[in-house]
C-alpha cells in the first residue's frame, strides 16, 4: 500500500477504537483520529466497513468516560507480557512530580505539540488488563488534538509493538548462563518524552538512581508547568528544550537548584541545544549508531548513557550498554572483552538481553 493508504488505516483504526470505547461525539472522534473534515471521515470509513460511523457505534454496547476528566482506550499487545517487571523499571527512575507508579499503575504529566507548534499539557494513567492481553489507557481530554501523537507515545514507552516470540528465539539461549535469567515476554522500556529521558541519564552519572531522579524532580518544578491532573503527586511537565535554553544559564538565579552543579546544568543545557538545533536526530528514523557517536561527545553523556539513550528513545533493539555497573555485575566475573563477546550472540536484542540482565539483580 501507499504511505497514504497506510496512514489512512492507522486513523481509521483509531477511530474505531474511539467510537467502540469511549462516548465522544463523531465529530470529535474524527478530529481526534486526523481526519480533516467530519465529511471526509464519514466517505472513508463507509468506503472501509461498508457503514456509518454512527452505525458501528449503535452496534456497539457504548464505550466508558470519566466525564470531564479523561477518555478511556485498549492497546494491545503480543503475549506474554511482563507488566510488573516494566512497571517496577520505571517505578525505579520515576521523576517526582513528572510520574508516579501506584496501585499497579503508571500515570505521567504530558506535553506535547500540536502540528503548528502549540504546546498541549495533561495527563495519561497506565493499567494492565492480562484477560485482554492489552494495557488500558485513560488519557485527558485536554490531549484530544493530540490524540494520536499520545497514543503512539504510550505504545513505544511500553514496547506494545514487540514480537516476544522473535526476540525468545535469540535470548531463551541466556538461561544456558543461569536458569531464570532470561524471562519471556520482557519488554525493552521506552521513553514518553527524548529530552527528559536524556536529562535524566545525564543527571544520573556519579549519582545514585534516587538522587538523579530528586534532582530531575526538582528541575521539573522550578521550570516546568504546572498541570492539573487530579492525581497525587503529579504536578509539573517536564521543561521543554527551548525553555531550557530561554534561561541565562547555570549559575544564574534562575538555575538556584540543590545538586545541579555546574557540570550538570551545562549538560541540560547542550542537551537541549542539540534539541532545538537538530543537531542530533532524535526521531525514529535517525540511524542509532551515528547519533550515538555525536550523544557521547556531548558534556555529561559519554559511552554507556549515549547506548542507554539509544535504547529508550530510539527504541534501538540492539543497544547494549556494557560498561553499565548492572550488566557487569550481573555477568561477574566476565571482563568486559568477554561481556562484548557473549553479547554478540544476542543480536539483533541485546538490548532486551540488558533488561533482562538489570532485572536478574536484586536492585535494578
Amino acid at each position: 500500500v501507499s504511505p497514504i493508504q497506510y496512514l489512512q488505516t492507522l486513523r481509521l483504526l483509531l477511530a474505531k477504537n474511539l467510537l467502540t470505547s469511549t462516548r465522544l461525539s463523531v465529530l470529535d472522534v474524527a478530529m481526534s483520529a486526523g481526519f480533516g473534515s467530519l465529511r471526509r471521515f464519514n466517505e472513508l470509513f463507509k468506503k472501509e466497513y461498508r457503514l456509518s460511523p454512527a452505525a458501528l457505534r449503535k452496534l456497539g454496547k457504548g464505550g466508558k468516560e470519566e466525564e470531564g476528566s479523561g477518555i478511556t482506550l485498549t492497546l494491545p499487545y503480543r503475549p506474554p507480557y511482563r507488566w510488573e517487571r516494566l512497571l517496577e523499571f520505571l517505578a525505579l527512575r520515576a521523576i517526582p512530580g513528572v510520574e508516579a507508579v501506584r496501585g499497579g499503575e503508571y500515570g505521567r504529566t504530558l506535553r506535547l505539540a500540536t502540528r503548528r507548534g502549540k504546546d498541549v499539557y495533561g495527563w495519561i494513567r497506565v493499567g494492565h488488563c492480562p484477560v485482554k492481553n492489552a494495557l488500558i489507557v485513560v488519557i485527558a481530554r485536554s490531549l484530544l488534538p493530540v490524540l494520536s501523537q499520545g497514543l503512539a507515545r504510550v505504545r513505544h514507552l511500553f514496547d506494545l509493538y514487540c514480537d516476544p516470540a522473535a526476540v525468545d528465539e535469540t535470548l531463551a539461549s541466556m538461561n544456558g548462563l543461569s536458569p531464570g535469567l532470561y524471562v519471556p515476554g520482557t519488554r525493552l522500556p521506552g521513553c514518553f518524552d527524548p529530552y527528559e529521558l536524556a536529562v535524566r541519564t545525564a543527571l544520573g552519572r556519579q549519582i545514585s538512581m534516587k538522587a538523579a531522579n530528586a534532582l530531575a524532580g526538582r528541575l521539573a518544578r522550578s521550570h516546568g508547568e504546572p498541570v492539573r491532573t487530579g492525581m497525587e503527586g503529579l504536578t509539573h511537565a517536564f521543561p521543554a528544550p527551548g525553555k531550557i535554553l530561554s534561561l541565562s544559564g547555570p549559575g544564574s538565579a534562575g538555575w538556584d537548584i540543590p545538586g545541579m552543579t555546574a557540570s550538570r546544568g551545562r549538560a541540560v543545557v547542550e542537551l537541549a541545544r542539540a534539541f532545538e538545533e537538530g543537531s542530533i536526530d532524535f526521531s525514529f528514523r535517525a540511524d542509532p549508531e551515528a547519533e550515538m557517536k555525536k550523544l557521547a561527545g556531548l558534556p555529561g553523556i559519554g559511552a554507556w548513557p549515549a547506548q542507554y539513550i539509544a535504547m529508550r528513545v530510539f527504541g534501538w533493539t540492539d543497544a547494549f550498554p556494557s560498561t553499565d555497573p548492572g550488566i557487569r555485575e550481573a555477568l561477574s566475573p566476565r571482563t568486559q572483552k568477554e561481556i562484548l563477546t557473549l553479547a554478540e550472540g544476542w543480536r539483533p536484542w541485546r538490548g532486551y538481553a540488558a533488561v533482562n540482565l538489570w532485572n536478574s539483580l536484586k536492585q535494578h
